[in-house]
């Protein structure tokens, strides 16, 4: 059928017919100029690709009343223009991918038809370690070492990007998956197939709103829905509501991007702000870079919203010249903002849309900050943090307490470290790692680092040589202008070399700490912390040594590297004392903001960027002499332990399954709030003695050669090893933390896999109960297909992260929460019931079922597949199941 908004089509440009677009002033609708501008790039999207089957003139209509239907729980479709994928994500992506092609052909359909139809970029970033820093030679042998660990994955990606249309392969060592979109991949205003319109974007990464900071609308989904967009299927969600962010006043000259954003990411989470849009405005907004804008942008699943939007301003146009971008492209992209009502002036308070709430900061508020020592949302005043860690060091275990007694707050542990004496205490910092897109995209907290490490080292100051100091930066950009701006030495005199370009230490691809930095630690029971620039600090996250972990602007990882420890009062205390013995204190060094200013404008230049870019694609030799097989399906090798045919095909036939009550259901695990996908599919080392090391080892494989959990995602035998494997899981069944569950049949303490399988085994389904924010951080699909694989069938929940819900939802896996003011404790429940949950025949969206336990005891609970797209997907058994039954058939 065709579009019922044609008559809406025109030119941009009368000299150039064939280029149209929609022009949605013409809809002459009062209610458009009143949306938030978010909203409009949904409308948009909406009428663009209106069929009247995907997408409904009744969705239109839904988004054009905004206003009205924000409140009403309404799903929508969205089309989003591009996918960006990373590889721990793109590798089971793409292994999913090569199934379903395996499993359309098993159906009697044609495999090619699994082809993405929506634009798709995969930039290798998540495989590089720390495993050499504090030296000049660190990057090339990290590089060399990442592609000795992962030559196997690296060669499926390849073929990948021969097999399949429509998706581009950014090769290890370009830099960080959304850097490299803010900086090259993202257009604002696509071009493509004859019409111009709003470039959006959906990434199988949570970090993926970064990109909200340039003005395009961008969030992370789980790698199973990332799949079912590159399919052409759209992305059904309820239509959200969108809190309007005011930003007034002036920075403080010492204030960075960073603390503004970690001041954010308090106050959001104090606001409520999970489902919703957040989008930025005021007079506020006109003073943040673009860098600024993105750093904010970046942490928004740390505030819990779905997207943080700044629309599109001059500020952004002439962040697309800066970079690079082609004029005569820049030139198009504003007209068409022009034309639609896109175009935002944040000093013109007539152009503020209608909100559904408005919150408000006064930048000049915002002072310096850390956050820590568990979580993003814990800021504290740089000058409260002595302070601050000293009343966590006694205080209960918990997000702010480790709970150490306080005759041993100040035990220390002297311990040689190449040939000289040192000694750690409780506060020692022993990793400080300049790393992470959220920083390092923006030149001036980078400037500003290299600047401090310069007069820093002109000061006489020192960082010691037992703190695993790093420099990760998201592009090659900048390095370049590190360099050319002359800070480069002074980086490295402090031990901050560059030691790869990818994501790293925020990641927890930290690599190995110092073996007596280990024991002294180990020895003292200390709590020991990492400084990072990164956008999680979640308890095991950055490293298993480190039981705090702050994030940090970079000139303050280097000022806590200096000092050595968190428990310093740079106000009060000095840095250091130089050779002349003079005190050296953190205001001495500190750079201005006028310095900064000035080596930014000197040689942050567009030649860089397009001499940077212009080559991402060919320069990496490694990659170019990678072999990768041609073959349209994936011949699988039985022998690898890098890539495996999943087993979530397996018996697929056309003809549903009618869904079943859950009967007799054991709980697998009994959680609090706050479970993270890391604590479910952690990403980080695989412990030797965990039943993923086992498989390795009966596999032919020594400790050396694991590699880690975020690698080994081709993997399902690996991966449901691996899930709850998180050495820091806190399990209610169980009296301390680590991986492990009882088995209530036998009564035995299990690691979590074997107790699965033993219940798998007697034909026992399983349950997992838990708090709030269950399934919080990354957009991590293997949080979802790892539970499946063990054979849990529900989840009890007070509260879910958006995007694993989703996840769950596209493995067939029951999102089950509680009553509002219920929770398994006014239920009284205690985990070692069983469940039997009841599953009608027909089912609604969000819709009530009962829960019977063996007890006798009955509640209700709401089934949390939110829309029918949804309901459709359960009754297929998950979406890919639904696509593959649409393709075959």
């Amino acid at each position: 059928m065709s579009n019922p908004f044609i008559q809406i089509v025109e030119p941009l440009d009368p000299k150039q017919p064939l280029k149209k677009f929609f022009n949605l002033s013409k809809l002459e609708d009062v209610r458009y100029a009143r949306l938030p501008f978010s909203i409009r790039i949904l409308l948009e999207a909406a009428i663009r690709n209106c069929d009247e089957f995907l997408v409904k003139k009744g969705d239109v209509e839904n988004i054009l009343n905004w206003k009205v239907m924000q409140h009403k729980n309404v799903e929508v479709p969205f089309k989003p223009a591009r996918v960006i994928l990373q590889d721990f994500t793109g590798v089971p992506a793409v292994v999913d991918f090569a199934a379903m092609r395996d499993a359309v052909k098993k159906l009697g359909g044609d495999p090619e038809k699994i082809n993405p139809i929506c634009p798709a970029d995969l930039v290798i970033d998540h495989s590089i370690q720390v495993d050499f820093n504090r030296q000049s030679d660190s990057l090339q042998k990290n590089q060399d070492l990442e592609f000795e660990r992962n030559r196997e994955r690296f060669e499926f990606l390849k073929w990948g990007s021969q097999a399949f249309k429509n998706l581009r392969i950014i090769p290890p060592g370009s830099g960080i998956i959304h850097q490299v979109n803010l900086e090259y991949l993202a257009r604002v205003v696509m071009d493509q197939d004859g019409y111009y319109y709003p470039d959006s974007v959906v990434g199988t990464d949570s970090h993926t709103t970064m990109i909200d900071g340039l003005g395009v609308l961008g969030w992370g989904v789980g790698g199973i829905e990332a799949e079912a967009v590159m399919l052409g299927q759209p992305i059904s969600m309820v239509l959200p509501e969108v809190v309007g962010y005011k930003l007034v006043g002036n920075p403080q000259p010492l204030v960075t991007s960073t603390d503004i954003v970690l001041t954010i990411t308090k106050h959001l989470r104090q606001v409520g702000v999970v489902g919703k849009f957040v989008e930025f405005f005021g007079p506020g907004v006109a003073q943040l870079s673009i860098a600024d804008r993105a750093t904010i942008a970046n942490m928004c699943p740390e505030y819990g919203a779905t997207a943080a939007y700044f629309p599109v301003d001059d500020i952004s146009i002439g962040y697309l010249i800066q970079t690079g971008r082609d004029k005569e492209k820049v030139a198009c992209t504003k007209r068409y903002l022009e034309a639609v009502g896109m175009l935002r002036d944040f000093k013109n308070s007539s152009q503020d849309p209608d909100f559904t709430q408005v919150v408000e900061l006064d930048l000049h508020t915002v002072v310096p900050c850390c956050s820590g020592p568990k979580r993003p949302q814990d800021k504290v005043a740089v000058s409260d943090m002595k302070k601050d860690f000293e009343t966590c060091l006694g205080a209960k275990q918990g997000f702010k307490g480790f709970q150490i007694a306080p005759d041993q707050h100040n035990s220390t542990v002297k311990f040689n470290f190449e040939g000289s004496d040192f000694e750690l205490a409780h506060g020692s910092v022993v990793i400080a790692a300049i790393t992470s897109c959220t920083n390092t995209s923006n030149p001036s907290v980078m400037l500003g680092a290299g600047l401090l490490a310069k007069k820093a080292v002109e000061a006489g100051l020192t960082v010691k040589p037992y703190i695993k100091t790093s420099l990760s930066p998201g592009s090659g950009v900048v390095t370049y202008y590190l360099r050319e701006s002359g800070v480069m030495p002074y980086l490295s005199q402090l031990g901050f070399d560059v030691v790869g370009y990818g994501c790293m230490t925020c990641i927890g691809n930290s690599g190995p700490l110092p073996e007596s930095v280990v024991e002294a630690i180990t020895q003292g029971d200390l709590v020991a912390v990492g400084v990072l620039s990164g956008n999680r600090n979640f308890e095991g996250r950055v490293h298993p040594n480190t039981r705090a972990n702050y994030l940090a602007s970079p000139p303050l990882v280097i000022a806590y590297a200096i000092a050595g420890t968190i428990r310093i009062d740079f106000e009060k205390e000095p840095l250091g004392i130089n050779a002349s013995g003079k005190k050296i204190f953190l205001k001495d060094i500190w750079p201005t903001r006028n310095e900064i200013q000035a080596v930014e404008r000197q040689f942050v230049i567009p030649g860089m960027f397009k001499e940077v870019y212009e080559k991402i694609e060919t320069v990496n030799k490694a990659w170019n002499a990678l072999d990768a097989p041609s073959d349209k399906l994936y011949t699988w090798n039985p022998k690898s332990t890098y890539i495996k045919s999943p087993p979530f095909f397996d018996g697929l036939t056309l003809a549903l399954q009618t869904p079943k009550t859950i009967e007799d259901a054991y709980v697998l695990l009994s959680f609090g709030d706050s479970v993270t996908t890391d604590h479910i599919s952690p990403a980080g080392n695989i412990a030797r003695n965990s039943p993923a090391a086992r498989y390795l080892t009966s596999r032919g494989l020594t400790p050396r050669e694991f590699n880690s959990y975020g690698s080994r995602r081709g993997n399902d035998a690996v991966m449901a090893r691996g899930t709850f494997a998180n050495i820091r899981l806190v399990n209610k069944f169980i009296d301390k933390q680590g991986p492990q569950t009882i088995h209530f049949p036998s009564g035995e303490i299990l690691d979590v896999f074997d107790a699965a399988e033993r219940y798998g085994q007697a034909g026992h389904p399983l349950i997992v109960l838990a708090g709030k924010e269950y399934g919080a951080g990354s957009s991590r699909d293997w949080a979802a297909k790892g539970p499946f694989l063990l054979g849990v069938k529900a989840v009890l929940a007070e509260s879910y992260e958006r995007i694993h819900r989703s996840n769950l939802v596209g493995m067939g896996v029951i999102p089950l929460q509680y009553l509002p003011g219920e929770d398994a404790g006014t239920l009284g429940l205690t985990g070692r019931e069983r469940y039997t949950i009841i599953i009608p025949e027909r089912l609604k969206p969000q819709m009530n079922v009962q829960i019977k336990l063996d007890t006798g005891k009955t509640f209700n609970a709401i089934m949390r597949f939110d829309t029918d797209v949804e309901l459709t997907y359960f009754h297929n058994g998950g979406i890919l199941n639904y696509m593959i039954r649409k393709m075959a058939s």
